[in-house]
């Protein structure tokens, strides 16, 4: 049974339109590679066949998840956001107990990217500031055991 899938507005869109070219652009390049293999000859010692079958076998896969993502997603509405709250949509500015200032957006796990400061709802830094209101302090317990406080400062949508 697949869980919800949460998403922003922007994240459906970057989900239908991963769909959209893999359904089109990506299938075609792997159907001519299969016909091209194919050209070469007899098919059961041929590499490049059997290379562009597994990579058509992980495309449909790929599709299939994304379509089953797509399926059970629920799409945060931004009216009903507000800035008193933590919630996915949210982005929000804290400090840390070290003094450094950080700000993050609270995305659902699909969208996650650190790097891009978008964390999962459900990675422990996001599960510590849901439900928050400016001025809290959170408690993480960070992979290596430690603990760090976040407060949050601000919180905007």
């Amino acid at each position: 049974m697949q869980k919800d899938v949460i998403l922003t507005p922007e994240g459906l869109e970057k989900l239908k339109q991963e769909i959209e070219y893999l359904s089109t652009d990506k299938r075609r390049e792997v159907a001519e590679r299969i016909k091209e293999a194919r050209e070469f000859g007899d098919i059961s010692e041929n590499s490049e066949y059997d290379d562009a079958k597994n990579e058509q076998a992980m495309l449909e896969a790929r599709i299939a998840t994304l379509e089953d993502k797509l399926r059970s997603a629920s799409v945060i509405n931004a009216s009903e956001l507000s800035a008193d709250v933590v919630r996915v949509g949210s982005q929000v500015h804290i400090t840390d107990d070290n003094g450094k200032k950080a700000t993050y957006t609270i995305v659902g796990s699909t969208e996650a990217d650190p790097s891009s400061n978008k964390l999962s709802n459900e990675s422990p830094v996001g599960k510590a500031l849901v439900g928050r209101k400016k001025g809290d302090t959170a408690k993480v317990t960070l992979p290596n055991g430690k603990t760090r406080s976040l407060t949050v400062n601000k919180i905007e949508v």
